[in-house]
């Protein structure tokens, strides 16, 4: 299934209370990379900013008038995003805010599945700040070209974070359809051949390999084989 990091930067909060989109950004994954497929647009929001959200997004309804309307770009988004898997970080929010355009516009809300990156993040990380700057620093992702949010950019950073966290776990646990083939171990019996060097891990090591099991045990649900194989030992 396509993936596709999408990210939103509206006038306030909450949109019952009549907020709307003012950038709407959705990027397409090509594997463990970002393609070159994106969507991008500002939007005439058609109301004023909350000076908070302008704050963070540094933009006002001044900025944004007389630029395109979520209702100019409704059908072309929709067509990006078919039949893909949609991933946000604190996707309730965007999911929210997308539905309330659609219902503005008579259109239904979208059935696409959601991943909400924050929420796997807490469950990877719990107790600690997995805000998008925060895991930018944790996963050591350049992010010092943020000095405000911006949905094309955070969509970006988000689709490293997101390889990040994962590190290719979808072969890990068995998605990987690529074929195959194992060939029986050689052993050598050459006695002329120098003897195999063993390294032993030290503490911390074995700490850290610990954490990692852990931590890609809670990923995947209890998935795990090496957990599992080291648990029946």
């Amino acid at each position: 299934m396509r993936k596709i990091v999408l990210d939103t930067e509206t006038t306030g909060l909450d949109p019952r209370r009549g907020h709307r989109i003012i950038e709407i950004a959705a990027i397409e994954l090509d594997g463990r990379k970002v393609s070159k497929r994106h969507f991008h647009h500002y939007l005439d929001p058609e109301r004023e900013v909350d000076e908070e959200a302008a704050r963070v997004h540094g933009f006002t309804w001044d900025m944004l008038k007389g630029r395109t309307k979520f209702a100019d770009i409704a059908s072309s988004f929709l067509e990006f995003i078919e039949g893909a898997e949609l991933m946000a970080h604190n996707a309730p929010f965007d999911m929210s805010f997308i539905n309330n355009e659609l219902r503005l516009l008579n259109l239904p809300p979208l059935q696409n599945p959601v991943v909400d990156t924050l929420k796997l993040a807490r469950e990877m990380h719990p107790g600690k700040k997995n805000g998008l700057d925060a895991l930018c620093s944790r996963y050591e992702i350049d992010n010092t070209h943020r000095a405000l949010h911006g949905a094309l950019l955070d969509t970006e950073l988000l689709a490293e974070v997101y390889f990040a966290m994962t590190r290719g776990q979808e072969s890990l646990l068995g998605d990987d359809t690529a074929t195959v083939i194992r060939q029986p171990a050689v052993l050598s019996t050459d006695a002329s051949r120098p003897r195999l060097r063993v390294l032993q891990p030290g503490a911390d090591e074995l700490a850290v390999h610990a954490q990692q099991l852990i931590d890609i045990d809670k990923a995947s649900k209890g998935a795990c084989l090496w957990t599992q194989l080291e648990g029946a030992a």
